[in-house]
């Protein structure tokens, strides 16, 4: 996916060389590039988010059932403040 974000900010850039004006050229590059691909690759990690903090609440689920199993209360475990 990321060769496809570099190729697609190439034909951009290119594209927004050839404007008239700098302010043109500024305003494709961020309209027809950065705005879409920024979505683009937002959208295409969600799954990637997910998976990994679904991990992390496994591992925090692991840590305090282990901690429960070897009898190592901590003071913010028993009322929720440290």
């Amino acid at each position: 996916m990321l060769i496809v974000a570099i190729a697609w900010i190439y034909v951009v850039l290119m594209m927004s060389i050839t404007e008239h004006s700098v302010t043109a050229g500024v305003m494709t590059f961020l309209l027809y590039g950065v705005l879409p691909l920024t979505i683009i690759l937002y959208l295409m990690g969600a799954p990637r988010r997910k998976r990994n903090r679904a991990k992390a609440e496994k591992l925090l689920l692991e840590e305090a059932a282990e901690r429960k199993n070897t009898g190592e209360i901590r003071s913010e475990d028993r009322n929720g403040t440290p």
